[in-house]
């Protein structure tokens, strides 16, 4: 008899599946779903990775917005998502979806469970974190905390070494003007922030007329700001189109345009997806660690 023909050995080939990041629609009312269609078919976006649009455009109930955000969320805890992009929502339209929170921020971090969190605003020029978010003014100066400080110059710390930034130059802005002026002018960066600023071994407080100029020509790699209007006013005069908004701490990826929804040009056709790719790109440069 003539010998058997050798069989072939197959060597079975895994497909590992590519990371799919989840991006929610936003307002239906406003510019989100012409910015997420856009950015998706700019040819800008990054190689290696799929994108899931969560959302319906066409649903007539805009607190459905708030509830694509939760399936995101919950998407990633799961692990199913590598990393989620949300869309510009209002926070009525939390508020009207049953979630008492002041923005997504929040919403996010009570979701996972996650304490130690931040917002965080970055573009090619200039990283930006507060200490206080969507509050009163009239509330700020209780709600700065040493610990709270801290907290946040620890997460931005870290958010720069993930960006490959070896020695983090963090600059802490003062809450008054000049800084307090040696307490003339306020006590907070004598009592609170100052001795903050040691422990977290940051730089400040910095007066915060100067501090942004001094890291936008390469002085500091990011700035720690007490509040809302203080970080995000000079932050937007740069990077109003292309600005990312980053939740840190939380244990998934999660950036966002930073803008709002724009009902006013909302269907003319005319918003430009500049902020959706760059919070996309954000999103995927960080989930590849």
């Amino acid at each position: 008899m003539g010998e058997k023909p050798a069989r072939a050995r197959l060597h079975p080939t895994v497909l590992k599946k590519r990371p799919r990041i989840g991006i929610t629609l936003g307002d239906p009312a406003g510019i989100g779903p012409e910015v997420v269609e856009k950015a998706l078919a700019s040819g800008r976006l990054p190689s290696g990775f799929d994108y899931e649009v969560i959302g319906d455009a066409r649903t007539r109930r805009r607190a459905d917005a708030a509830d694509w955000v939760v399936e995101g969320a919950r998407r990633c805890l799961r692990g199913e998502l590598a990393a989620l992009v949300t869309g510009p929502i209002t926070k009525s339209i939390l508020h009207e979806a049953g979630y008492p929170f002041v923005g997504q921020t929040e919403l996010l971090a009570k979701l996972s469970r996650t304490r130690r969190f931040a917002m965080m605003l970055a573009s090619e020029s200039l990283r930006v974190a507060l200490v206080t978010t969507h509050a009163p003014l009239r509330d700020v100066p209780r709600l700065i905390t040493g610990r709270k400080i801290v907290e946040v110059v620890e997460l931005t710390r870290a958010f720069c070494l993930r960006l490959g930034i070896r020695r983090p130059r963090i600059a802490v802005a003062g809450l008054n003007p000049h800084a307090g002026e040696g307490g003339l002018l306020g006590k907070e960066e004598q009592r609170i922030i100052a001795p903050a600023v040691r422990r977290a071994r940051a730089i400040g407080p910095c007066s915060a007329d100067t501090v942004f100029y001094r890291a936008l020509h390469g002085e500091f790699d990011a700035v720690v700001a007490m509040y809302h209007d203080q970080g995000l006013a000079p932050f937007k005069l740069l990077a109003f189109d292309n600005g990312v908004n980053i939740t840190l701490g939380l244990p998934f990826v999660r950036t966002s345009p930073d803008h709002g929804t724009a009902p006013d040009i909302a269907g003319r056709g005319i918003a430009r997806p500049d902020g959706m790719i760059a919070a996309i790109t954000m999103a995927a440069r960080l989930s590849r660690g």
